[in-house]
């Protein structure tokens, strides 16, 4: 294979990347918003426990859900190359909102260097693998106006019916920490009763903030004598990830090296409220990327 040199503009210094990464040794980059995204991380490390992550939250500036397209792109480019200067061989949108306005920008910029996967993607196909015909989807106002999982879906089968509804409330109030609560449960009722979610089969949790409330949504639709099955992206693209992973080469079967977590704004209690999300101690770095 001949080495194709590409180079990107990283803190004001170019940097240099090769060919498509490889090394099994390599780390998985994820980033997303805030910490929403390191349940997608969780699921990762629970797949493949070897795996070295490199992660970032866009502390900074979330939520994404409220933003321009313009904006998220601008974002997630800044992002992208700090990840592809820690040579990733994997690089995970872990936000719904940014898959659905940046995966090609992303994708196009990694070229050869590191496989991109958004949390997308996998979720329609496993909609279209369980022939499930009507459809629910809640997330941000970024990914609900996109119109990405309709489009994807109906894409593959245009017979299948999509509801979407944007539920804005629960993203700032899952990183509040009201996750198991009355407060918590009162906005769930609030959504799931909307007309537009009424005579589903399925409901897609599309952020990556929502799999800690999968049990209260799940407990919701129990309470009314509903069955509708409820997918968290996290684990589907978890599982994704590990597939092809293992298809291709490039699981570390050896010792686990060390995770790094970053994060573009710092504060003490947001360090602990990450706990809520990778289940562990997550000691966090502050790089402010956006000077």
């Amino acid at each position: 294979m001949v080495n194709t040199k590409r180079t990107f503009l990283f803190y004001g210094k170019y940097v240099e990347l090769c060919t498509m990464n490889t090394n099994a040794h390599a780390p998985i980059g994820l980033f997303d918003s805030g910490i929403g995204g390191l349940t997608v991380a969780s699921a990762i490390t629970a797949q493949l426990p070897n795996e070295s992550l490199v992660y970032f939250g866009d502390t900074a500036h979330l939520p994404y859900g409220d933003k321009s397209a313009d904006t998220i792109r601008y974002f997630t480019k800044t992002i992208g190359a700090f990840l592809l200067s820690k040579e990733c061989k994997i690089v995970v949108i872990a936000c719904n909102t940014a898959s659905s306005v940046a995966y090609d920008l992303l994708k196009n910029m990694a070229g050869d260097n590191a496989h991109v996967f958004n949390v997308i993607d996998a979720v329609v196909e496993e909609v279209i693998q369980k022939k499930y015909q009507k459809v629910g989807v809640i997330g941000t106002l970024g990914t609900i106006n996109s119109n990405a999982y309709q489009s994807k879906i109906q894409a593959k089968n245009n017979a299948v019916i999509v509801h979407q509804l944007a539920t804005p409330l629960l993203a700032p109030m899952i990183e509040s920490g009201f996750v198991d609560g009355q407060i918590s449960n009162l906005v769930i009722e609030e959504y799931l009763s909307a007309p537009e979610l009424q005579d589903i089969e399925t409901l897609i949790l599309a952020c990556t903030h929502y799999p800690l409330i999968k049990k209260e949504i799940e407990a919701y639709y129990l309470s009314k004598n509903k069955k509708v099955d409820v997918l968290a992206t996290n684990e589907i693209v978890a599982i994704q990830i590990k597939n092809f992973m293992i298809e291709n080469g490039l699981v570390n079967y050896e010792k686990k090296g060390k995770n790094a977590f970053y994060v573009s704004d710092y504060t003490e209690s947001f360090e602990k409220t990450t706990q809520l999300f990778y289940k562990e101690s997550v000691d966090l770095i502050h790089l402010p990327l956006f000077k």
